[in-house]
């Protein structure tokens, strides 16, 4: 365990505080009382820097949480990846309404509450908290060389948090002094929204500040500080984020020349410090990048990290829910995250082509074979090896049958996963360490989370490149990705040969993206950023994706189905394919001692058994059934999401955005200006 890990534990910090200079408990009331400053917090280099510790916790998800791998706090969790193709499931900007309004619950509450005199961790107050260092950390005797890089990282975490509420409400109050929340009767806190140019103006200008008073790189000690390349990758996406359609309906060059400076020059800082892409040595493949996830300290790729462990102590103990979530219920793990076969389907193969490419060859009854190097590192498929430490050649099974009575003209019956199968008939392997232990049901992870990882600074860079019309850039860093990721190379340009124009580059990095950044929380901002949800968005015509979109559709799966030597559905009460201590399988084990003529490999094996006793059904259950004819549905009024009907009731003065109702009628606020 590292001790950046360790500093993502408040009552961690205060113990190792209180051992250097006296973490007294008063320190941790001011954090509960609102109304005061503690002063004696700012006069002590400890204390100071417990404080902004403290700050990184705010943003950071708790121990043994279901969020701690999908971290965006904006959407609440998996609900930002289920209204993606993602995963499936009905979440409240994914739902029918029948219509849109302030007091339904698809006007997020992610805006945050008024200030009052009690705490909790919201919007505002994590504002505050970051309003009050700045105020006073200069006022109290230390150094320059202590506060600056405290500073730096304050006004990085600020900037952090009015990016999120930039991108998801458009301009939005900009409060940059600590407020009181009970003098002067609270009109103190009557701050308007600020534009969304305004507010950008200021998010561009505290990563400046951050940048400026950061350091490089932190020693081994304090790694997984934020730095100044971490500083200015996020201006390279908040710039990119700006100059997309969301944001840039005409399409102005100026904000694309913006955005490329910006993740040029974060690119360049990163690499400056000892940043890059991740890879073993020399090696480049699908075995480097899934090994990425389990280098702590010192990770090249790692640009915005937060950090786990593995420790069982209640005070020391921060764990990662992710491994034990995405494991089968087989393995004592909790089976619980079901990727759809859209995402599946999403996967180029090794080649780096995707359908409609020349030359694209691939057979829907082995949707495994021959894929991208990451479809084996991202997905665990029926037949897949799926190793954890007690058993590092367990292979997942997820076939079905039926039983001796069902009707073999529906749905599968039987299942090889007796302790439960997940909702799909494929899991999520990426991110899962196969040293992972299951005697704890694999709870105990300390498997850290990038936030930001250098491929994003080259693929933002990409994008930019683009939308300048560097289109020979911009392809050339997407095959980096590619080449680092293993993907063949025959046509010269790893399967982007016939992307060439500036929209169907634009695509090629939304594909590379939703690839790349599979389940990591990226997708649905890419999806707002683009206005790709709907058939009617001008962006879908542009970039040829017609009969691509979310908006009317559903999320599925599969049923992999077993058959006998003839072809016809396996009936039975024994699992087909499973051979018991007395006798054979009842119809092909599938794990034998000495495979058929011909075949020599396991994954040859596996082959023959899709070829021979395994058939394909799409699952159509993964979305809700009911009520009846239930699709993923999208508003426009989603790209600019309105204020709550709790918010308005409290701040009546602040302006509804266009397209939602208020108090006093219809939206004012445009957030496109």
């Amino acid at each position: 365990m590292n001790n950046m890990q360790r500093i993502r534990t408040v009552i961690v910090i205060c113990i190792a505080s209180a051992l250097v200079a006296g973490c007294k408990d008063d320190f941790l009331e001011e954090k509960r009382d609102l109304t005061g400053i503690n002063e004696e917090v700012f006069e002590n280099e400890s204390t100071a820097i417990a404080y902004v510790d403290y700050v990184y916790g705010l943003f950071q998800p708790a121990s043994n949480s279901s969020n701690s791998f999908y971290w965006s706090l904006a959407v609440g969790g998996d609900n930002l990846t289920r209204t993606t193709e993602e995963l499936s499931g009905q979440t409240d900007i994914n739902r029918p309404w029948t219509n849109i309004a302030f007091h339904q619950a698809h006007a997020l509450p992610y805006f945050g509450n008024r200030l009052s005199s009690s705490i909790s961790n919201n919007t505002w107050t994590r504002i505050r908290q970051i309003n009050i260092f700045l105020a006073e950390i200069d006022n109290h005797g230390l150094s320059e060389e202590v506060t600056s890089p405290l500073k730096g990282q304050m006004y990085f975490w600020r900037a952090f948090q009015y990016f999120d509420l930039l991108r998801l409400y458009g301009g939005v109050p900009l409060v940059l002094e600590p407020q009181d929340p009970v003098g002067a009767n609270g009109v103190n806190l009557e701050v308007p929204r600020s534009s969304s140019s305004e507010t950008l103006a200021q998010v561009i200008s505290d990563l400046d500040e951050a940048i400026r008073l950061l350091p490089g790189e932190w020693d081994t000690n304090n790694w997984g500080r934020i730095t100044r390349g971490a500083a200015a990758a996020l201006k390279g996406r908040a710039l990119l984020t700006w100059a997309s359609p969301l944001f840039n309906r005409n399409d102005e060059q100026a904000r694309w020349q913006q955005a490329y400076e910006a993740n040029l020059a974060a690119k360049n800082l990163l690499e400056e410090n000892g940043f890059g892409l991740f890879k073993t040595g020399s090696l480049a493949n699908a075995e480097a990048w899934g090994n990425m996830w389990f280098t702590e300290v010192n990770n090249p790729e790692a640009v915005i990290v937060y950090g786990f462990n593995n420790s069982t102590t209640d005070q020391l103990g921060k764990n990662n829910y992710w491994e034990y979530a995405a494991r089968s219920t087989e393995t004592n793990g909790n089976g619980s995250i079901s990727p759809t076969k859209q995402m599946v389907d999403a996967f180029p193969m090794k080649d780096g082509r995707y359908p409609g490419s020349s030359n694209y060859s691939y057979d829907e009854k082995k949707f495994y074979k021959n894929r991208d190097p990451r479809f084996y590192k991202t997905f665990a498929y029926n037949g897949a090896r799926w190793p954890y430490r007690e058993n590092p050649n367990f292979v997942q099974w997820s076939y079905r049958w039926y039983n001796a009575t069902a009707n073999v003209a529906g749905n599968p019956n039987q299942t090889t996963e007796k302790q439960g199968a997940n909702a799909s008939g494929i899991y999520l392997a990426k991110a899962t360490n196969p040293n992972a232990s299951n005697v704890d049901n694999f709870s105990i992870s300390g498997t850290d989370v990038m936030e930001l990882r250098f491929a994003e600074v080259v693929l933002n860079l990409a994008e930019s490149a683009i939308g300048i019309g560097q289109l020979n850039e911009g392809k050339q860093l997407i095959t980096t990705i590619r080449e680092r990721a293993g993907v063949e190379n025959l046509d010269g340009s790893y399967g982007l040969t016939e992307a060439n124009s500036r929209d169907q580059l634009f695509k090629a990095v939304l594909d590379e993206r939703r690839v790349e950044f599979a389940y990591e929380g990226k997708r649905f901002w890419d999806l707002r950023r683009w206005m790709l949800f709907d058939e009617s968005s001008p962006t879908v015509a542009r970039l040829g994706m017609q009969g691509q979109t979310l908006n009317g559709t559903r999320r599925t799966g599969y049923f992999i189905i077993a058959k006998n030597a003839d072809g016809s559905r396996y009936q039975g009460d024994s699992d087909p394919l499973l051979a018991s201590a007395s006798g054979a399988a009842p119809v092909i084990n599938r794990e034998p001692s000495t495979y058929p003529p011909g075949i020599t490999t396991f994954e040859q094996y596996v082959d023959y058994l899709y070829d021979n006793h395994f058939e394909i059904v799409e699952k159509d259950d993964l979305d809700p059934i009911n009520p009846a004819g239930w699709v993923f549905s999208w508003y426009d009024q989603y790209y600019f999401f309105g204020l709550s009907q709790t918010i308005m009731n409290s701040s009546p003065y602040l302006e509804q955005t266009k397209g939602w109702n208020g108090l006093s009628g219809a939206g004012t606020f445009d957030p496109l200006l």
